[in-house]
């Protein structure tokens, strides 16, 4: 086996033992990267030999207890979203073409203290606005398992990425389901943290209220020792949560089965007319593998579900339009050449800098948050939120979490959807109503349809990631998907 083949605590633990040498395993992700990357296409910006240079560094440091560098000489890729004085950080958006940040996200400032090695920056939708890494400004990314797919997003060059095994880990952001959604399409693991377990400073924001630094990766194993390094408090940030962060590796380890655990069903969801039958087909062995395990499987209710999209758009988009007005070509960022006045620098600079997705965002929320409609749309939406989480509150209270679908189809082919951004919105019909609830969730690779990967998504209570991971391991061992890569 080749170590980029090996999961993220399969390398740590070789790295531990001295059986690899953190160049090594570098130089073999490096190598993974030169071979696919023209295909993939999930990297945006890449620094090769600082990273071979960081990892002999390692080597010649090499620690005597590796208890305060968890991550030591693990290759990892984080989401271009993220501020890291290293690279660029353009959010794949042509306004932030160049920026490099003088300051680096806590997420990352985490990675390097616990001893990872930073390969790159991950290609993403526009300022995470998307479901498919192809509203990058710069190229589309393809699916690993069939390239002529997307593997999701707006987190799908990271999804790519560890699919693809150019690192073993990477860190992605979910605003209405980002990480989730591409973990599924790309067969990986990806974890949704609750809203503030993890610092969302150096986050670009897209939507405040909803965005969540979160590691997609191989294994839940690895998604619990990654969330490990990257959760807990920082005052820097007024939404990061004071709660103590668990032992996840601990809580994993608790049970060897799910036996005394109750697991809810969503009927909302199982029920949805447009869930794929073959996706359906692979959550309905999830649930009887769950079962199997000792479960106790409760059907449920979420009532306000047909509700969540467009709660959901409404109260993004008005975030994400007060968020992106500081994109103005005056301070920083893309300015247009020659502009005639004042004015003209303001809506030439934003309509060359943003994408047309982005633009239709914005438009949208300056739409719902104006005087004449704010009541009839964006106080309404807030509104419609809070029963959404009442929803949740209410079925988690009777059961330990939920297990629904990720998405309702499989990968789709790239260019399907015909630039129908109503189209698109609706693949995210499982996944954002988590957001608007802020609580957690971890997308599972639980089988194929037609030789493509079908996730499923285990919802959980605020702060209880722990249980998630216990149950996501038991789980992808049970089906068979523990560790699964893309045949590329």
């Amino acid at each position: 086996m080749e170590l980029f083949e090996l999961s993220l605590c399969e390398l740590r633990d070789a790295l531990r033992e001295g059986s690899v040498s953190a160049e090594a395993a570098v130089s073999s992700c490096l190598e993974r990267i030169a071979a696919t990357e023209p295909s993939v296409k999930a990297l945006l910006s890449r620094r090769d030999e600082a990273a071979l240079e960081q990892a002999r560094n390692l080597d010649k440091a090499r620690p005597a207890d590796f208890s305060a560098k968890p991550l030591w000489g693990v290759p990892v890729t984080v989401k271009d979203v993220l501020a890291w004085r290293a690279l660029p950080t353009t959010a794949a958006s042509r306004i932030l073409e160049g920026f490099v940040p003088p300051y680096d996200a806590f997420v990352v400032q985490k990675l390097e203290e616990a001893g990872a090695v930073i390969l790159g920056k991950n290609n993403m939708d526009e300022f995470a606005m998307g479901s498919t890494t192809e509203h990058s400004a710069y190229q589309a990314t393809a699916n690993p398992w069939d390239l002529s797919r997307v593997p999701g997003g707006s987190s799908g060059g990271s999804a790519a990425s560890v699919a693809a095994c150019q690192c073993c880990a990477s860190l992605g952001s979910d605003t209405g389901g980002s990480i989730r959604q591409p973990a599924s399409l790309c067969g990986c693991v990806g974890m949704k943290p609750t809203y503030g377990r993890v610092s969302r400073y150096g986050l670009l924001a897209y939507a405040s209220s909803f965005d969540q630094v979160g590691p997609l990766t191989r294994t839940v194993d690895d998604a619990a020792a990654v969330l490990q390094v990257i959760a807990g408090y920082d005052r820097r940030d007024s939404t990061s949560s004071p709660e103590a962060v668990p032992d996840y590796s601990a809580a994993m380890r608790a049970r060897s089965s799910l036996k005394g655990l109750s697991i809810g069903l969503p009927r909302e969801f199982f029920q949805h007319d447009g869930l794929d039958e073959g996706v359906a087909a692979v959550c309905r062995e999830a649930v009887e593998r769950a079962r199997d395990l000792g479960a106790r499987i409760v059907d449920i209710s979420l009532p306000h579900t047909e509700y969540a999209i467009a709660s959901y758009y409404i109260l993004a988009a008005a975030e994400a339009s007060s968020n992106l007005a500081r994109y103005d070509g005056v301070r920083y960022g893309h300015r247009t050449a020659n502009p005639k006045n004042l004015e003209d620098m303001y809506v030439s600079s934003r309509t060359e800098g943003f994408g047309a997705e982005v633009q239709r965002r914005i438009l949208l929320g300056s739409y719902v948050l104006s005087a004449g409609y704010y009541d009839a749309y964006y106080r309404k939406a807030a509104q419609v939120r809070r029963l959404i989480r009442q929803d949740y509150l209410d079925a988690l209270s009777i059961c330990d979490m939920l297990l629904a679908p990720v998405s309702p189809v499989p990968a789709w082919e790239a260019g399907s959807l015909g630039g129908d951004p109503l189209q698109m919105y609706f693949m995210d019909i499982f996944t954002l109503s988590l957001n608007l609830a802020g609580l957690p969730g971890l997308s599972l690779p639980a089988g194929l349809s037609g030789g493509l990967p079908v996730g499923v998504q285990l919802l959980g209570r605020a702060f209880d990631e722990g249980t998630l991971f216990l149950a996501g391991g038991l789980l992808t061992r049970a089906l068979g998907t523990h560790g699964q890569r893309a045949p590329l």
